[in-house]
């Protein structure tokens, strides 16, 4: 299966979730399909600690709203991702202290037991404490859609899916998100934020 969804020989999400209003127990291929993609997602944003009950929240609540699911979308990845957002949101403080922790440290405690230290990654230290002040600093509601955008590698599109916002309010979220993080980072191109420009 890709990243963003079942490939063309698989059953669309759609119709997974239409038969698991009736067979519950087929909404289990919908978690198998995002659970770990979600919870890669919600770790960077959150640590490990919040990430299982964030994402055990966002299944359930998913599977408690299935009857509600538009079934003319195929994909039910923005649906879920913004579950997940909105659960975030629940969590906004350890969020900020995450970054906070990791603007003041350079030390990532999400991935910093999983890496060795490499001269690469020391040099990198200084970029990554400054992105995360800045994502730090950064609205809420633009952190979301930038980190969407930027970690979970969705379109415009999808990003206004997953916040059920217009696509031109995820466009403007983006716009100053960019010129906030280029006026913190010293002119630096935040555009292609990726996962490893923060955890590398």
């Amino acid at each position: 299966m890709s990243e963003s969804g079942p490939t063309a020989t698989e059953a669309d999400d759609a119709s997974l979730i239409a038969r698991s209003r009736h067979e519950p127990e087929v909404f289990a291929e919908v978690f198998r399909r995002y659970a770990p993609q979600i919870k890669r997602y919600v770790t960077r944003r959150l640590g490990p600690d919040a990430a299982e009950d964030v994402v055990a929240d966002t299944f359930l609540l998913a599977f408690r709203q299935r009857d509600r699911y538009d079934l003319s979308q195929p994909n039910a990845r923005p649906w879920l991702y913004g579950i997940a957002t909105n659960r975030i949101g629940r969590h906004r403080r350890g969020e900020v202290r995450l970054l906070r922790a990791l603007a003041r440290t350079g030390a990532d405690p999400v991935t910093e037991s999983f890496t060795d230290r490499s001269d690469e990654r020391v040099s990198a230290t200084a970029v990554r404490r400054r992105l995360a002040d800045a994502l730090a600093k950064l609205p809420a509601g633009h952190r979301d859609a930038l980190l969407l955008v930027a970690w979970a590698g969705f379109g415009y599109a999808e990003a206004a899916q997953a916040l059920d916002v217009p696509i031109g309010t995820v466009r403007s979220r983006l716009s100053r998100a960019r010129t906030k993080l280029r006026e913190e980072l010293g002119g630096a191109d935040p555009t292609s934020i990726g996962e490893e420009a923060l955890h590398g």
